[in-house]
């Protein structure tokens, strides 16, 4: 009996699967909410990890801020409450007393940050200001999934005054380039589309998004962190100005960013196959695990010297000698959570000196000398992390059609990307989309980098079922 379903048969069946079979997540009590458990979270701490070093590394800082925000903090910029309104979740009673005023759950932090912008901004020399949080928030989801779409979720949020915008869209530019893209396409192996959102897809309150779109194992889009400047919409509501070099007060640009543990569901639905999870080395919590084929003193002797020289050489490594359980099933374990490299040796193996390296990404198995071992595994963790890259490149661009009007949008969209001009989309072309659950992803120059602004000529526009 298969322990998956196939994944070419029943996409959703099949990643809630793995879900289960790699021990990734379990839903919460509460409808809505996720239990993630070690191994996931692991994933996700490796995540955080790098992406926390780039934003560092782009002179952002990391503050905390509260999880309720008073209501009225929502209702100062009406774009922004009229977009979160149907996702909110609101406290009206708290020590068994109802509040004078309602707190919401933060669904995200720009009105209470920017009520802290400009408390802590008097002059221009306090600009830019460069803020991060990683926090859990709550969005009140009607129709739930692990990792995509739960009532709450943990994420980064980036926050940001700068004395014109200028200045700001280059720092929401440099965010969306230096932290997202590159880790996306150098840890997680995944290729993505860059570009900006249509106006009606844009983040609530702001006057550009940016968006990075990947492609799934089943054709559609997930969209895995936006970039939104701002303008002054929050700085106006929330009084963030400044004392420019010229003596006059002045509204800062804001800007915010965010990525979350939906990059998990998308390492998942991008990189998964029928025997469960396939991890790039770069992000794998365990890049290589040790597998003897039996219980033998001096097989686990010489296992785990190998797996010391690995953990010495710098690679994540595992041993797992557990006993009374088959070697077939530790296969499969490892499959499923899917480590990048097994280092697989029985007595026959080490009476014969060799040793067979076998690939996740690829199901290869290679027969090496037991004294190259060492040597081996880090080249090959770099090869599965390059192949891992090419072949979701290979496969989005295999499902990606250029077509020239709507109609072929929506035939070539219902298995995967279609890439047409802007200009054929027209007025109402969104809302004809819609009426096929299809919207279009992002907006790039033809050569498919970011445009300065969604009023260049000769654009064109992604189309995509998404998650």
């Amino acid at each position: 009996m298969a322990i998956l379903s196939p994944r070419g048969e029943d996409f959703p069946r099949w990643y809630q699967d793995v879900l289960a079979k790699a021990e990734l997540a379990d839903n919460g009590p509460v409808r809505g909410t996720m239990v993630i458990r070690p191994y996931g979270y692991a994933i996700w701490e490796r995540m955080q990890a790098d992406v926390d070093a780039r934003i560092k590394a782009t002179g952002a800082v990391n503050a905390y801020f509260p999880l309720f925000i008073p209501e009225s903090y929502l209702r100062r910029e009406a774009q922004h409450v009229e977009g979160f309104s149907p996702e909110l979740a609101v406290v009206t009673h708290g020590g068994g007393k109802e509040l004078e005023e309602p707190v919401v759950v933060r669904p995200t932090s720009e009105t209470v940050i920017g009520e802290y912008m400009a408390k802590w901004t008097q002059s221009y020399r306090d600009l830019p200001l460069l803020l991060n949080q990683w926090a859990n928030v709550v969005r009140w989801e009607l129709r739930p999934r692990l990792f995509l779409r739960t009532s709450e979720f943990l994420w980064q949020e980036g926050h940001t005054a700068h004395v014109d915008q200028a200045d700001a869209a280059a720092y929401a530019r440099r965010i969306h380039l230096e932290v997202y893209r590159e880790f996306m396409t150098s840890v997680l192996a995944l290729p993505v589309l860059v570009g900006r959102k249509t106006a009606k897809e844009r983040f609530a309150g702001a006057i550009n998004t940016l968006t990075l779109e990947a492609m799934m194992g089943d054709g559609k889009a997930l969209q895995m962190a936006t970039s939104h400047e701002l303008g002054q919409n929050f700085a106006r509501a929330f009084d963030i100005d400044f004392l420019g070099a010229d003596g006059q007060r002045h509204l800062a640009w804001t800007t915010s960013w965010g990525s979350s543990t939906r990059m998990i569901g998308g390492l998942i639905m991008a990189h998964g196959d029928d025997n469960g999870l396939r991890i790039p080395p770069r992000l794998a919590p365990v890049q290589v695990i040790v597998l003897p084929v039996r219980d033998d003193a001096a097989l686990l002797e010489r296992v785990s010297q190998i797996t010391e020289g690995l953990q010495a050489a710098g690679v994540r490594v595992q041993l797992d000698a557990r006993p009374g359980l088959s070697f077939g099933r530790r296969v499969t374990d490892a499959e499923l959570k899917g480590i990048p490299v097994r280092v697989e040796i029985g007595p026959r193996d080490l009476a014969a000196g060799s040793i067979t390296l076998a690939r996740r990404d690829t199901s290869e198995k290679i027969t090496v000398p037991l004294d190259d071992v060492l040597a081996r595994v880090p080249a090959l963790l770099d090869d599965v992390q390059q192949n891992m890259y090419d072949t979701a490149l290979a496969a989005r661009d295999a499902r990606t059609r250029d077509v020239s009007d709507l109609a072929e949008a929506v035939e070539a969209a219902s298995v995967g990307f279609a890439r047409l001009p802007w200009a054929a989309v027209g007025d109402g072309g969104e809302a004809k989309l819609a009426e096929e659950s299809l919207t279009v992803r992002c907006i790039q120059r033809p050569d498919g980098t970011l445009p300065d602004s969604g009023d260049e000529s000769d654009l064109v526009c992604i189309v995509a079922r998404a998650y």
